[in-house]
């Protein structure tokens, strides 16, 4: 129960608001109040990042040479397979000609020196010539037979460059980069150089977030995602997030971690590389019992209650110290009334235990002057605001 310390800290508590200039009793002080009630209420975590295709495919050359024709251009929708460009092939049609030499050539030696091995083998079994000369006719042989084998392979290579020479592409998609024009000569060195990049399937898009290091233990895969670009601003995406990679990034001492959202593209409205303005939805609540966050701050003013004839209950059970309590106002008197709160948005926060809807609490005392003022909707400035809503 309220004890009378209690009672005594309330009189200070009206004395002490009367002492700072608060209007008193009976000059226009009014006491407003709000009922609980029921709402959806979610909570946001705010990112931006990069639209881009699920899959890319950056298409390049094994062989050097230069670039005889090109089939295809931005935009080009292509098929797997299909021939996207040719290279010059004088070069290595040359060095398939002189391989193909080469290996008859190697391959009529090692037909010379296995019949020649047969012809001094006989001749060994029967004793008319000397190891020495048996061996020197197997070394000569299997000399000739590995060499014929290294040109058979070397041929295969070179069949392989020569179809190298025709780029097709590996999977279905549109070309969204092409990096070289007909006559231009490439180098593949120790890396293959990039001639198209293609997207599989611009239908199904990704945006890569980065999400400040805060805000990272909220975010959790499965959450619900909407998302603006520049582009379309009056349009909101919806997607999902799909990935939480653990990879973090720093720069400017700033860390952030990526996180990938899924992205149905069905009208191809995103393209590659816009940037995307992210609102995360970690916390949403359905039809739950909501309160202004003011009633939490309320402290009443015993005497200026009197001149609006509400009486504060002090035989009430205290709420304990450091739990979070509100005034309710029931039959005309206000009762302290311990409560849970859970999400926050904005002006608003979740009642999860000590209320239920349709109980009226406290929010603030008003005087004349303040009454006279309409007041503007409480919501900070830092607050996150969704995709597509005006600053």
């Amino acid at each position: 129960m309220i004890n009378n310390n209690f009672a005594a800290a309330v009189a200070l508590s009206a004395a002490a608001m009367l002492t700072h200039g608060c209007t008193p009793a009976g000059a226009g002080a009014e006491l407003r109040t709000d009922a609980v009630a029921r709402k959806s209420i979610s909570t946001l975590v705010t990112a931006t990042g990069t639209v881009e295709p699920v899959r890319l495919v950056e298409v390049g050359t094994q062989v050097s040479g230069r670039i005889e024709r090109i089939y295809v251009d931005y935009n080009s929708v292509v098929t797997r397979g299909q021939v996207i460009a040719e290279m010059d092939k004088v070069t290595l049609k040359a060095e398939l000609d002189q391989a193909e030499a080469s290996l008859a050539q190697a391959k009529a030696q090692a037909d010379y020196q296995r019949k020649n091995y047969e012809r001094q083998q006989t001749l060994h079994d029967k004793a008319l010539i000397s190891d020495q000369e048996f061996d020197d006719a197997t070394y000569a042989w299997e000399s000739a037979d590995a060499s014929y084998r290294q040109q058979q392979a070397s041929m295969v290579r070179i069949r392989q460059n020569l179809e190298y020479a025709i780029i097709t592409s590996p999977v279905d998609g549109v070309v969204i980069s092409r990096a070289v024009e007909e006559g231009q000569t490439v180098a593949s060195g120790f890396s293959t150089p990039t001639l198209f990049t293609i997207a599989q399937d611009l239908k199904d898009m990704r945006v890569i977030a980065d999400v400040d290091e805060a805000d990272i233990g909220e975010v959790a895969e499965g959450q619900r995602v909407e998302f603006a670009v520049d582009a379309y601003p009056d349009d909101v995406f919806e997607g999902q997030v799909t990935q939480v990679r653990l990879e973090a990034t720093t720069e400017s001492s700033v860390v952030t971690y990526e996180v990938v959202i899924s992205a149905y593209n069905p009208d191809l409205k995103l393209k590659p590389g816009l940037t995307a303005n992210i609102s995360i939805f970690t916390t949403e609540r359905t039809d739950v019992p909501v309160m202004p966050q003011k009633a939490l701050r309320f402290v009443p003013d015993a005497e200026a209650l009197a001149a609006l004839h509400i009486g504060i209950d002090t035989a009430a059970d205290r709420p304990a110290p450091g739990t979070k309590a509100v005034w309710a106002l029931r039959r005309g008197t206000l009762v302290p009334v311990a409560v849970t709160t859970g999400a926050i948005q904005g002006a608003d926060v979740e009642v999860t235990a000590g209320l239920a809807a349709g109980d009226t609490v406290a929010v603030e005392m008003l005087t004349a002057s303040t009454a006279a003022t309409p007041t503007a909707t409480e919501q900070s400035p830092f607050m996150p605001k969704r995709p597509g809503q005006k600053k």
